[in-house]
């Protein structure tokens, strides 16, 4: 999916050379810290989850770790148990949660802890397509699942692990075991009214629909009760890249695959595929075919050349970003199925994108080593967030944090930002929209000068609606510092999640970290032996010649 660069080659001259083998263990490495600080107060490393040491899930080769997170609310004892033949789908758990709780990612494991590990009964187990051993309509319940939590859901080789967010034990709770494709990415429905909340999507391109209460209810190791699309890739045969349910939209979803088809389906049809949509004339170009029979898929968008590696809702559901192996951001409105706006990075592909929660901007990164900051109301790059030494693999705005003595009304809304890379570091970024100073025109035969001249084509040239940026100058972009940098793992990281409490960070290889936020904004910040490894200066947006 991700390939990476060294990362011990590109540390900060702040960081630690830590252990690789502390890192496989699940060990907290030498020379990792356990706290960053912040302006507000100190991050401290709470606990990790991680799947059990030992334990070697390659079977089809590695792939890169992602994470959900997944709430369950109390439901009553009668209705924990869905129908092994309900076709409910109803939770992406990357792109969802990340509109639920600003972004992220989550991850969990094998049944070693209290009744999960149970055995399970070996008949009864149906075939489906390829996955034969990855689905069966045998039951065990698991008595020690009392039906409610805060989940973490994440891929390691050939298995989807869950793990309890709030218990300090670092072995997963659940594993879900898959025999001849890796689990690439998963999404998760909070909001989901009845039956599946949770997607799960193929290397082999074939995606399940099951009910996240359901695995946990049962002892075994396969998914139980599950709904099979794009069988045998039947419709798609290549990697599913990205998977999100479309927020508000009553069990429709979307999966992303990597020949640059994004297919939209919905949870209550049939999930046997319809695979006679038209042939794609040309590659360079979007088009939108819809299904002549009413099944799944019911759309397929074709959006590039190459492959979607990441899609993410705005959190009302108006609008889908999509980023890719081109290096294009493309924005669409999802109900007229019309282009917005977008452009090119300033090199390579871009590897992720998140939403504002109000919707007003959009983050990605990818490999320039760049965080970039879209405006929907300029639609344009508006800051180049610079600070990673290698390529941005997750992105995600902290939707929990507030400005110090800020009272929420002011006009000046300042954001708060997270952003992982390959790197091994994690960054905290200020956004602060007026303090934006937009570059100026170097004037002929002059200096660059901020005070004289007129404004950079980025900024002054209107563009028509539907259309592509290229991408701008490096002078033409605002440059944010990061607020904070620290070296989180020893492994490149694949993503981030804030939640009201923590901030988790995922690495590739599945190990988790859940950081503590600071308990108090006095939180005293004097120690002066402490302050210079990541906490830097006021971020500043500016120019750079």
């Amino acid at each position: 999916m991700i390939s990476a660069s060294n990362p011990n080659s590109m540390m900060s001259s702040s960081s630690t050379t830590g252990n690789n083998n502390a890192a496989g263990s699940g060990q907290q490495a030498p020379g990792l810290k356990t706290y960053f600080k912040t302006p507000e107060g100190r991050y401290k490393l709470k606990y990790e989850k991680s799947h059990p040491a030992g334990l070697l899930h390659y079977a089809h080769g590695k792939s890169v770790t992602q994470v959900t997170l997944a709430h369950l609310k109390d439901k009553p004892v009668h209705a924990l148990s869905s129908s092994s033949s309900s076709i409910g789908i109803s939770s992406g758990v990357k792109s969802a949660a990340a509109k639920f709780l600003g972004g992220g990612n989550g991850s969990r494991a094998l049944s070693f802890v209290g009744g999960n590990g149970g055995s399970k009964s070996s008949s009864g187990t149906t075939k489906v397509g390829s996955l034969s051993s990855s689905y069966t309509n045998s039951y065990t319940p698991n008595s020690n699942f009392d039906g409610k939590g805060t989940y973490l859901i994440f891929n390691v080789g050939d298995a989807i692990f869950i793990s309890d967010l709030n218990s300090q034990d670092k072995d997963p709770i659940k594993s879900i075991n898959f025999s001849t494709s890796n689990p690439i990415s998963h999404a998760f429905d909070p909001d989901a009214k009845d039956g599946h909340d949770l997607l799960i999507g193929l290397n082999s391109g074939d995606v399940y629909s099951v009910s996240l209460r359901q695995q946990l209810q049962d002892g075994g190791k396969k998914l139980v009760g599950a709904q099979h699309y794009n069988k045998d890739g039947c419709v798609n045969n290549t990697r599913c890249t990205s998977i999100s349910w479309v927020p508000n939209g009553d069990g429709t979803f979307i999966v992303a695959h990597a020949d640059g088809n994004m297919y939209v389906y919905e949870k209550n049809k049939d999930g046997s595929g319809d695979p006679s949509f038209p042939v794609i004339k040309d590659q360079n170009q979007f088009s939108v075919s819809h299904a002549r029979y009413s099944k799944n898929p019911i759309a397929r968008w074709h959006i590039c050349q190459g492959s979607i590696n990441s899609i993410a809702f705005s959190s009302d559901g108006a609008y889908i970003a999509i980023v890719g192996r081109d290096g294009y951001l493309r924005v669409f409105d999802f109900k007229t199925e019309q282009l917005i706006c977008g452009g090119k990075s300033y090199y390579g592909a871009l590897l992720c994108c998140t939403w504002s929660m109000d919707g007003k901007y959009i983050l990605t990164g990818g490999e320039d080593d760049l965080v970039q900051v879209w405006s929907m109301e300029e639609r344009k790059i508006v800051a180049w967030g610079e600070g990673h030494s290698s390529w941005v693999s997750g992105v995600a705005f902290d939707s929990y944090w507030s400005a110090p003595n800020s009272d929420g009304t002011s006009e000046n809304v300042v954001y708060r930002f997270g952003s992982v890379g390959q790197d091994t570091q994690v960054l905290l970024w200020d956004l602060e929209m007026e303090e934006l100073v937009v570059p100026m025109r170097r004037a002929p035969g002059g200096s660059p000068t901020m005070s004289t001249g007129s404004q950079s084509a980025h900024w002054d040239h209107a563009w028509p609606p539907g259309t592509l940026r290229p991408a701008p100058s490096m002078r033409d972009v605002p440059k944010l510092s990061p607020l904070v940098v620290h070296r989180v793992h020893t492994d490149p990281l694949s993503g981030l999640i804030f939640t009201q409490e923590s901030v988790l960070t995922v690495c590739r290889e599945g190990h988790i970290k859940i950081w503590a936020r600071p308990t108090s904004s006095t939180e005293p910040n004097s120690d002066s032996s402490l302050s210079a490894t990541t906490l830097k200066e006021k971020p500043r947006l500016g120019y750079r010649q």
